[in-house]
C-alpha cells in the first residue's frame, strides 16, 4: 500500500463513527494495493463500507467510481446515500428511469447500464479506478445473470474490481474464475453475523386455545427442534389439526411478543398490498395519534410534487389510511414517492409492518427486529419452486438491527405443502454454491462480431464461469482418474509373484500347490 493511500484510509476509518471490522480493514488494504477483491459476509455484517471506502481512494487519485446494483432502487438508494457524503456535483445516477449528472466523477448505475458502456467503448470508462458490482451473487439468476459475467469478462483489466455478495458457498471457485480473468484478486470471507439470527416456525392449531404457536426450529443440538416434529405428528387423517396462521394472527402475535417492526415477505405484489390493507383494517393498535400525525406529514412531503389527479388515480387516500395504521406495502409496481415515504416511515420506527416482495432482500437499507416468510416456495416464471438456501439467508438478513437489537428473528409459516424437516434443511444450508446462468444472446453476438475478430471472441465465449467451473471439475475427474490408474498399476505389481499373476491363476480356476 502506498502511503498516499495509506493516509487516505486513515482518513476515511476516522470518518466513521465506528470502529471497522478487520475484514473490511483487509479488503481495503487489498484494494489500496491494486487487487481486484471479492467480499463474502452475512447481509448486514457491513459489505458496502469496503465499496466506499474504496471510492474514497479513487477520488483521492482523481479518478472516477462506478458503483453498480441489480435493481434501480438500490441504485436510488446508493445514489442518495453517496451524495450525502460527497455532495450534489460530485455524485451521478445512470439507471433506466434517471440520468443525473452522467459525467460526475461517482456514477452509481444499474449493471445493464456498465455492460453497454463496455460494448460501445465509451469514453465514460476514461480514468476509470475502480468498478464495485454489488450483489454479485445476482450472477446466477436465470434472466439476467449473464450481464454481471460479460462485465467481468470485457471490462479493460487494468480497472480493478470491488465484488460484494452474500454468504455463497463456493467463493474459492469463483474468486478463481475472476482471477483468471483479471490478474491479482484478493477474496475475503467473513462468517459472522454481527446480529445472531433465531428462526422459528409458526403455525395455527385448531384445537389450541391460543391458536397460534411459535418454536424455534433449531434445538439446543443444533438439529430440527423435536418438539415441533413430535407435534406435527399429532396431524393425522382426513381433519388436518394444524394450518397456516393468518396475517393478522401473525402481526398480533410478533406484535404480542415485542417482536415488531417486520417485514413480512410475499411473493407477489398484489399479495403485498393486500396484507399490508388486511393488516391495517384489522386496526391492532400498532401506531399512536402523534405517530400517525407524523406519518401523514412525512407521506404529504413526499408526494407534494403529484397533482391531486394523479394521487386519487394513485389510489393515495387508502395508501395514506394503511400507513397511518402502521402497515404498508413495497414491491417495483409502487410508484417512487410511494415506496420512499415507506422506507423513510420503517426506519423512522413509525410504521410498524411492512409487506414486501424478494426485491427488498437487495442490500435496501430497511432493517427490522423479524422477518417473516409467509411461504418457502415462489412462482419463478413457468412454476412454482422452494426457495435456496441463498434466498432464505438473503431474505432473512434483514432481521436484527445492528446497534439496537441483541439478536434477530425470522419467522417460517407452516404449510402443509412443506414438511418441516424441508424448512429446516432449508434454514441450516446457509448457502449453496454459485453458479452460472451464462447463455449467449443475440445482443452479446452482435456486439462480439462488431468489436473482436473470430478468434477473439471464440476465446470469450468460451471465458463465462460456466466454462471455467465445468474445466475445472474435468481437471479434477482426470486427477482422480490418474489416481485410480495408478492404484490399479500398484495392485497389479502387488499380486504378481514367482507362482504367477493372480490374475491369471483367477481366470484359469486353478490354484497353484
Amino acid at each position: 500500500m502506498t502511503t498516499s493511500h495509506s493516509a487516505v484510509l486513515d482518513d476515511f476509518y476516522r470518518s466513521l463513527t465506528f470502529k471497522p471490522d478487520p475484514y473490511q480493514e483487509h479488503a481495503l488494504a487489498a484494494f489500496a494495493e491494486g487487487h481486484s477483491v471479492v467480499v463474502t459476509a452475512p447481509t448486514g455484517a457491513g459489505k458496502t463500507l469496503v465499496a466506499d471506502g474504496a471510492i474514497s481512494v479513487c477520488v483521492a487519485d482523481g479518478k472516477r467510481a462506478f458503483y453498480t446494483t441489480p435493481i434501480k432502487a438500490l441504485s436510488n438508494q446508493k445514489f442518495a446515500d453517496l451524495v450525502a457524503v460527497y455532495g450534489a456535483q460530485q455524485v451521478g445516477l445512470l439507471t433506466g428511469d434517471n440520468v443525473i449528472n452522467g459525467d460526475a466523477p461517482i456514477i452509481v448505475m444499474t449493471t445493464e447500464v456498465l455492460r453497454n458502456m463496455i460494448y460501445d467503448d465509451s469514453r465514460a470508462l476514461d480514468n476509470l479506478g475502480v468498478v464495485i458490482l454489488d450483489e454479485v451473487h445476482y450472477l446466477a439468476d436465470r434472466h439476467r445473470g449473464s450481464v454481471w459475467e460479460e462485465v467481468i469478462i470485457h471490462l479493460d483489466r487494468d480497472i480493478p474490481m470491488v465484488c460484494l455478495s452474500a454468504t455463497i458457498a463456493n467463493p474459492e471457485e469463483f474468486t478463481d474464475w475472476i482471477r483468471s480473468r483479471r490478474g491479482d484478486v484478493t477474496l475475503i470471507v467473513e462468517d459472522h453475523r454481527p446480529v445472531p439470527l433465531t428462526s422459528m416456525y409458526m403455525w395455527r392449531d385448531r384445537n389450541s386455545e391460543s391458536a397460534i404457536n411459535m418454536q424455534p426450529v433449531f434445538g439446543r443440538n443444533g438439529r430440527p427442534n423435536a418438539a415441533v416434529v413430535k407435534t406435527l405428528q399429532r396431524s393425522r387423517g382426513r381433519h388436518r389439526r394444524f394450518s397456516t396462521p393468518r396475517r393478522v394472527e401473525v402481526v398480533e402475535a410478533l406484535r404480542d411478543d415485542d417482536l415488531l417492526p417486520a417485514i413480512y415477505f410475499v411473493f407477489s405484489r398484489k399479495g403485498c398490498d393486500a396484507a399490508a390493507r388486511q393488516i391495517a383494517t384489522a386496526h391492532l393498535g400498532l401506531t399512536t395519534s402523534e405517530e400517525r400525525a407524523m406519518i401523514r406529514s412525512i407521506a404529504e412531503r413526499h408526494v407534494a410534487h403529484l397533482s391531486d389527479d394523479d394521487l386519487t388515480v394513485l389510489g393515495y387516500a387508502t395508501f395514506l389510511d394503511t400507513l397511518a395504521n402502521g402497515a404498508a406495502p413495497h414491491h417495483a409496481g409502487m410508484v417512487p414517492a410511494f415506496k420512499e415515504t415507506v422506507e423513510e416511515l420503517f426506519l423512522l420506527g413509525l410504521v410498524k409492518v411492512v409487506a414486501a416482495t424478494e426485491t427488498l432482500a437487495l442490500g435496501i437499507n430497511m432493517p427490522a427486529r423479524t422477518v417473516l416468510l409467509e411461504s418457502l416456495s415462489k412462482f419463478n416464471g413457468e412454476s412454482h419452486e422452494l426457495l435456496l438456501a441463498s434466498d432464505y439467508t438473503q431474505l432473512t438478513g434483514r432481521a436484527g438491527r445492528r446497534g439496537i437489537d441483541d439478536h434477530g428473528t425470522a419467522v417460517v409459516l407452516h404449510s402443509s405443502y412443506v414438511p418441516f424437516d424441508r424448512v429446516s434443511g432449508i434454514a441450516a444450508a446457509g448457502s449453496n454454491p454459485l453458479r452460472s446462468s451464462f447463455a449467449p444472446s443475440y445482443n452479446m453476438t452482435v456486439n462480439l462480431i462488431a468489436r473482436y475478430d473470430e478468434s477473439v471472441a471464440h476465446e470469450l465465449l468460451a471465458a463465462s464461469f460456466a466454462n471455467f467451473a465445468e474445466a475445472q471439475r474435468s481437471e479434477r475427474l482426470e486427477e482422480n482418474l490418474d489416481d485410480r490408474r495408478r492404484d490399479v498399476a500398484t495392485f497389479r505389481r502387488a499380486a504378481a509373484c514367482d507362482l504367477g499373476d493372480i490374475w491369471e491363476v483367477a481366470r484359469e480356476g486353478a490354484w497353484p500347490q
